[in-house]
């Protein structure tokens, strides 16, 4: 899952079984991909934005990559994010479709480390990318790269990478035919967990 508000990991074990293996801890990748796309002056949404600009760029920018200690899959863009806007603010002049694609280039990588540390972990060999950010042209690109290496790649319309009723119906029905059920009374819970 990789959203404005979500980047994760998951094992998905059936319909209404998953398991996460990796999440963030700060900064989601579609946040990070809007604040950068607002620091070199792009606007909002972020994400197609800096897709469209990295296009004319080259990744030949130095940035950083957060690593933590142990076995862990968990994502942090933080530190990109912060120095892609640092970078910014010292020579506002710097090439805007260069630093683009290089940070475009530093969280595919990062992204992609850990979803093959995932599949070593699994042994899974199909992958699904969901999330608005799973509509970005680089990142798709790269995912597929990974069939030459006999996984299999499922990636939606971009019409369906963003929120939809189509994924929320989906999941209720899986719910349903397994016999869950909720009384009428049920409300809203926006940060609910798989």
């Amino acid at each position: 899952m990789m959203s404005g508000g979500n980047t994760q990991i998951i094992h998905v074990k059936d319909y209404t079984e998953f398991e996460v293996l990796g999440k963030t801890r700060d900064d989601a990748i579609g946040e990070a991909f809007d604040k950068v796309a607002r620091v070199v002056g792009l606007g909002y949404p972020g994400g197609p934005k800096v897709d469209n600009l990295a296009k004319e760029g080259q990744a030949n920018i130095e940035l950083p990559k957060t690593k933590f200690d142990g076995e862990t899959l968990d994502f942090s863009f933080s530190g990109i994010k912060t120095a892609v806007i640092n970078l910014h603010h010292k020579n506002p002049n710097i090439n805007k479709a260069d630093l683009c694609a290089s940070f475009q280039k530093n969280v595919t990588e990062t992204l992609m480390e850990n979803v093959k540390k995932a599949i070593e972990i699994t042994g899974m060999k199909t992958i699904a990318l969901a999330g608005g950010v799973s509509s970005n042209s680089y990142i798709r690109k790269e995912f597929l790269k990974l069939e030459e290496q006999g996984i299999k790649v499922y990636m939606p319309d971009l019409k369906l990478c963003t929120d939809n009723a189509a994924m929320i119906a989906s999941a209720g029905y899986y719910n349903y035919i397994q016999g869950k059920r909720n009384e009428l009374d049920l409300n809203a819970v926006p940060n609910l967990k798989l």
